[in-house]
């Protein structure tokens, strides 16, 4: 069935880190993927993200990503970012059967007046813990732990996701 498919969306999501604390924001209860549940800024690939850019070789162009969380964040919650790094990728099977690559960065906010975007209801700055308490959408606390341990453990390690299990129980 999928042998049929060649393309896939391209998104990126962004974990903003101020002061040992994640931005969270709920999602909208009509979107349609993940509706009311806490996730983190992010969005999928345009070819107008890079198409109109002038190349930065004869044939590339680079930082494609980190420009699309640029983008994505500022759309979302009206934050500029800086020193942008790599977490994890995933790929997932749309509702609609196309697959979908996510590619997780973190990065640090510049400013901190936060505008949501309409389809964003709530949002919260909380430390790894306090994230239990939230319903995110499957994985991402997985990805605060990582993220956690990359910015605070003195290692070299290379951290690949893990599912950790924390309570099913979360408020929303």
């Amino acid at each position: 069935m999928y042998d049929r498919l060649k393309a896939h969306y391209v998104s990126v999501t962004g974990i903003l880190v101020k002061n040992g604390k994640y931005l969270i924001a709920r999602r909208a209860d009509w979107e349609k993927a993940f509706p009311g549940k806490w996730t983190v800024p992010g969005g999928k690939l345009e070819i107008l993200d890079y198409v109109l850019r002038e190349r930065d070789t004869k044939h590339h162009w680079y930082n494609v990503f980190e420009n699309l969380l640029k983008r994505e964040v500022k759309e979302e919650v009206n934050l500029d970012i800086r020193n942008i790094g790599y977490v994890t990728s995933m790929v997932y099977i749309r509702d609609d059967e196309i697959p979908c690559i996510i590619v997780s960065l973190y990065a640090e906010p510049v400013d901190e007046d936060i505008k949501l975007a309409s389809s964003l209801v709530d949002y919260k700055w909380v430390s790894l813990e306090e994230s239990k308490n939230y319903d995110l959408i499957e994985g991402i606390y997985e990805e605060l732990v990582m993220l956690d341990r990359i910015l605070n453990e003195d290692s070299n390690e290379k951290f690949e996701w893990k599912k950790y299990g924390h309570a099913e129980t979360k408020a929303s």
